[in-house]
């Protein structure tokens, strides 16, 4: 298709979207999220202020301060309707389930606050009972990442985990136009809710491909045990045709910026896992320039979250929610910055079936 073509179907281009939300630079390095970059947003600025400045672009009138922790609330009333979404096996099935009990309103702006207050009080809901324990009513006076840690362990977390918590959802908000923040714009252009347009973009980032694998990252490190161990497993692993986990990515040619980022995060966590991490990276990266030297596999996002995420306190098998719990703020404002185009996205195909004799 071409690009008059495009234009004729209502199109900005099949290829590119403008957006105000984010940019990634995959040969620098660099991730720009609302005007700053990604070490800078995360150090300085909490959650519900990107998540707010994300939903004003564009917006005349700030959102109250407290919408996340009211929106919380508002989650937790909904959970005697949600049938049986907390029973699912899997985190992101619950999700997406508990998500689509949500009903949408003509108002998108009270729609994403909603979706975003809802998603950590479902996640927690959904580890507790998946322990055999009763969920936890949010407390709306705590920030969000506070909140959510509290939900899920019970007990008011030290200021050390909630900031290096806080720290990762500001760094997962948005990256681009990935494939899940694709999937809610693609939903949003045909003029659906909101909330269907988050419900899709749950199912697609619960793709491995697309979700990532922080889990067996610390799988991996486990299985290592100690730094001196690293080299030899990791090239056993190669050898078995196995890839090593947390390490390239799809966009960026140099090392993930939001590895460096929860790094630094993860640091005053004081966990033992830090070092080994540092070492098996370095052992890593030798070990793929050398054997893979047309390929740049440098640490992805993944890697370092395994061991942020697993010294605050959350279960490997909740780290892929918690992942969404961060990145429904990025969907939400794509989702609104489509419906300002007032445009259907519709991709050409190529067809190379068989034609009609």
């Amino acid at each position: 298709m071409s690009a008059d073509q495009a234009k004729g179907y209502g199109l900005e281009g099949v290829n590119a979207a403008d957006t105000r939300i984010s940019h990634v630079d995959g040969e620098r390095g660099q991730l720009v999220i609302i005007g700053s970059d990604v070490e800078q947003l995360a150090a300085s600025t909490g959650f519900e202020q990107v998540a707010h400045a994300m939903l004003e672009q564009g917006r005349g009138e700030p959102i109250a301060s407290t919408a996340l922790g009211d929106a919380r609330v508002r989650a937790w009333e909904l959970l005697p309707r949600l049938g049986d979404a907390l029973a699912a096996t899997d985190g992101m099935d619950s999700l997406r389930a508990a998500l689509a009990h949500i009903w949408a309103t003509s108002d998108d702006i009270a729609d994403a606050v909603t979706a975003i207050g809802a998603a950590p009080v479902f996640v927690a809901a959904w580890n507790r009972t998946h322990r055999g324990l009763a969920p936890i009513a949010p407390s709306p006076e705590l920030d969000h990442a506070t909140d959510y840690l509290r939900m899920t362990t019970g007990d008011l977390p030290d200021p050390a985990a909630s900031k290096a918590l806080g720290a990762y959802l500001v760094t997962v908000s948005d990256h681009g136009m990935n494939a899940s923040t694709f999937t809610a714009r693609v939903i949003a252009s045909t003029a659906s809710d909101l909330i269907s347009s988050v419900v899709g973009a749950v199912g697609a980032l619960k793709g491995p491909l697309h979700g990532g694998a922080p889990g067996p990252v610390l799988d991996m490190l486990d299985a290592i045990g100690t730094p001196a161990n690293a080299e030899a497993w990791l090239l056993n692993e190669l050898a078995a045709g196995n890839r090593i986990m947390g390490m390239g990515h799809r966009i960026y040619r140099v090392r993930d910026p939001r590895a460096a980022v929860l790094e630094l995060a993860v640091k005053p966590l004081n966990t033992p896992r830090l070092g080994l991490a540092h070492a098996v990276e370095t052992a890593a990266a030798k070990i793929l320039r050398e054997r893979k030297p047309d390929r740049p596999l440098a640490a992805n996002v993944e890697f370092y979250t395994a061991v942020l995420l697993d010294a605050v306190g959350l279960p490997r098998e909740q780290f892929s929610p918690t992942f969404a719990v961060g990145r429904v703020a990025g969907w939400c404002a794509h989702v609104l910055e489509q419906r300002r185009t007032g445009k259907l996205i519709r991709p050409a195909s190529t067809y190379v079936g068989q034609m009609p004799s």
